[in-house]
């Protein structure tokens, strides 16, 4: 019995191996759905959220970057329905305070009230756990970057390399 079952087993893990690459060889950014949790104007909030943490310099700026993207896909896949509700009510918060602040919405603002803004909100009890949230998952999208990796941490896939016809020196005694 077992030898069956054992059998059943190894046929299935050689078939999904099989079919893996063929899965997984037309992956893009585009052809990966993209959730549906916000609507455009919130998801160009987000991105001016995002973009107001770590701004465009000499390096690219987590808009640039689609920090927002990766942002919003974790709280869609990852978070509970609680992170999604006060990603919605953050943004609105954000917005509204903008609204009361300057007279306009938070993607029509300055740079300079964005970071006022954003402080402000932080301080906030209420909106604290947005902005904690929205920044945590800015730094890591940012420093998770493909562009940060391999142009600031200069990443390798597989350090060291194996050069087999180098001579080895030996140790004096």
């Amino acid at each position: 019995m077992q030898r069956r079952s054992a059998l059943k087993s190894l046929t299935a893990a050689v078939g999904g191996l099989m079919s893996l690459p063929s899965w997984a060889q037309a992956w893009t950014p585009e052809s990966v759905q993209a959730p549906t949790l916000l609507t455009v104007a919130e998801e160009d909030t987000l991105a001016e959220i995002v973009e107001t943490i770590i701004p465009e310099t000499s390096t690219p700026g987590a808009k640039s970057l689609k920090v927002h993207q990766f942002a919003l896909r974790m709280i869609n896949d990852c978070y509970g329905e609680s992170a999604q509700k006060n990603l919605k009510k953050g943004l609105a918060d954000t917005n509204n305070a903008a609204q009361q602040a300057y007279g306009k919405a938070f993607a029509a603002c300055e740079e300079k009230q964005r970071l006022d803004l954003l402080k402000k909100l932080a301080d906030n009890t209420d909106t604290k756990p947005f902005v904690s949230m929205i920044k945590s998952l800015t730094i890591q999208g940012y420093q998770n970057s493909e562009y940060v990796m391999v142009n600031i941490q200069k990443y390798n896939m597989a350090p060291g390399f194996y050069h087999g016809c180098v001579p080895v020196a030996t140790r004096p005694k």
